[in-house]
């Protein structure tokens, strides 16, 4: 009987012991289940002091095992507890990550795009630096040819045009057959020539000598492109629009002085298009119109009377009313206005022996007026 009291005691405290492992609560019933074995053993040496011990004990195991089981944390759940803590702690950490990655390319991009909006703001002044270095030396260029820029507001004839400010420009060292007032061959295609070279475009016009005509036209010179040397043959050809329409055949060189400085160029282009019989110059070698390579049919016997009755005005009366009877009855004839001027400095009406419809341009009744 002893053996088995001993042996129920340790199941008993091993039991309590176990369940006090599990919560600290459950020591209290370990407690009790001690105190009544102990007040067992003070009863079986006659020393009582509760009547029945056996009732510590009994409760002492019964309450270890109420603490063990309302007070217990389940494993699963601990454990489940502690992984989604676990995953929630990474998932924290990896947006912290994803959080400081992004903010670390953010600002890479913003310094990037700082860098690259200074690179472009120095290339844009440095573009705008050579831009106005470049329009300042353009400017000095034209000043030095006596350039100006305009815009051809439309085409009168193949040698006169409008500009968009209202002045009419006559091209000057040149003559296009008539489109207007009256057509001459091939004035009509010379005039859809310059249309289709200039009209509605900017070109460059530069002044000889005259500044307008009797008309109110300026007289210039017009340039497709600047050029670099006004002198230079390769430029002219390519690059002035009234050199153009002589080498292609649709002007006659025709020189007015004192605007002579591109006259023997004109005249040396003229003779090249018409050995290839390049347009006007297909219907002859004199041309369609008045100009410059226009053949001499001059005589030298009038032009000496005329000269010999100017210098000798103060002979006796009969002599000279009889010259100039003569002289006025006697057709006179020139190669073109640099001839005649030489005699006749401002031009000649159309009831003097000099006048020659040739001369008279624009048709004003006056041959070779300035």
């Amino acid at each position: 009987m002893k053996i088995v009291r001993l042996i129920l005691s340790i199941f008993a405290i091993i039991f309590t012991l176990l369940m006090a492992i599990i919560t600290p609560l459950a020591w209290i019933g370990f407690i009790v289940l001690v105190f009544g074995i102990y007040q067992q053993s003070q009863k079986r040496k006659g020393k009582i002091t509760f009547s029945r011990p056996g009732w510590f004990v009994a409760v002492g195991i019964i309450l270890s095992f109420v603490m063990a089981m309302v007070f217990v944390e389940p494993t699963e759940e601990v454990n489940t507890t502690i992984k989604e803590e676990e995953v929630l702690n990474t998932e924290v950490e990896k947006e912290l990550e994803s959080k400081e990655q992004q903010a670390k390319e953010e600002a890479e991009k913003l310094a990037k795009a700082e860098a690259e909006k200074k690179a472009a703001e120095e290339k844009a002044k440095e573009e705008e630096k050579a831009k106005a270095e470049a329009a300042k030396k353009e400017e000095e260029h034209l000043q030095n040819l006596g350039l100006e820029a305009v815009t051809v507001a439309r085409i009168i004839d193949g040698d006169t045009v409008e500009l968009t400010d209202g002045r009419k420009v006559r091209l000057i060292g040149v003559n296009t057959p008539e489109s207007t007032s009256r057509t001459e061959e091939y004035g009509k295609e010379a005039s859809n020539y310059t249309k289709s070279k200039i009209e509605g475009k900017q070109i460059w016009i530069q002044k000889d000598h005259s500044d307008k005509d009797r008309y109110d036209r300026i007289l210039r010179i017009a340039w497709l492109a600047i050029p670099e040397n006004d002198m230079d043959e390769q430029e002219i050809r390519t690059k002035m629009f009234n050199a153009d329409l002589v080498i292609n055949g649709y002007a006659e060189p025709s020189t007015y002085p004192p605007d002579v400085k591109y006259s023997e160029i004109f005249v040396k282009f003229a003779r090249e298009a018409r050995d290839k019989e390049t347009g006007l110059w297909a219907y002859g070698t004199e041309g369609t119109t008045k100009g410059d390579l226009d053949t001499a049919t001059s005589s030298n016997t009038t032009s000496s009377s005329n000269t010999s009755k100017q210098t000798n005005s103060s002979t006796e009366s009969s002599t000279s009313t009889s010259t100039s009877t003569t002289s006025s009855t006697t057709k006179e004839s020139y190669k073109n206005c640099t001839e005649l001027r030489k005699v006749y400095p401002n031009g000649v009406p159309s009831d003097h022996p000099a006048y020659a419809s040739k001369h008279d341009r624009d048709k004003d009744n006056w041959a070779c007026e300035r």
